[in-house]
């Protein structure tokens, strides 16, 4: 059975895009600390990352439309789109499930640009709606309830983005964060891990680790 996912124009895409990180990771060595960023306001800091891609895995991917096609979300919200690397995966999962719409976010206007042409270079631009600016304000108005959340914009934020987002997130909302081996992540991964705050929280053995956290209460 053919997917969405296995579509030339998609493969064509993920493939440039893949190796043009690849090239990016050779070249960057302080992406996983972000502290040499947080003097700085958070435009500045995207702006002097706008040409980096820092992505999610291939494998990271794959779990990520396999997890968009289980739940079927009706919303999914994104948390740094970058050039659209998830965002294919998340609109490969909607469109092939039938129903949904993605709702990403990226604070970088280079990246942003450069996101819309690659969704519709992919041919998944329809499934998608691109938010510019702090995700933290303009996440505010994504309707609920939402279904699936990816947490992969500045680590230092997730942590807030995903608060902001509780009052919709649906019963049994998946929330993946990627990157949950750097330094950054801990007050987030706290968070998830603490019955306390509603979820049911593990970890996934994905490059550069992936937490995925399910809203149960």
């Amino acid at each position: 059975m053919t997917t969405t996912l296995t579509h030339p124009s998609v493969r064509r895409v993920l493939d440039r895009l893949f190796a043009a990180a690849a090239h990016d990771d050779e070249q960057v060595t302080d992406l996983a600390d972000p502290r040499a960023f947080l003097a700085a306001p958070d435009h500045e800091r995207a702006e002097s990352r706008a040409e980096v891609y820092m992505p999610i895995s291939a494998a990271g991917g794959d779990l990520l439309y396999a997890l968009a096609r289980s739940a079927r979300p009706t919303t999914v919200v994104e948390f740094g789109t970058s050039f659209g690397i998830s965002t294919i995966y998340l609109a490969a999962a909607v469109a092939d499930n039938g129903t949904g719409h993605v709702y990403g976010s990226e604070l970088s206007t280079t990246k942003l640009a450069a996101a819309r042409d690659n969704l519709t270079e992919a041919g998944v631009a329809d499934q998608v709606t691109l938010l510019p600016g702090d995700a933290r304000q303009t996440l505010r108005d994504v309707p609920g309830p939402i279904g699936l959340v990816l947490l992969d914009g500045w680590k230092d934020a997730c942590l807030d983005v995903l608060r902001a987002l509780e009052p919709r997130l649906a019963p049994g909302a998946l929330v993946v964060a990627d990157d949950t081996t750097f330094d950054s992540m801990a007050d987030y991964l706290r968070y998830v891990r603490s019955p306390a705050n509603g979820y049911v929280s593990v970890a996934f053995p994905v490059e550069d680790g992936m937490e995925i956290s399910c809203r149960a209460s």
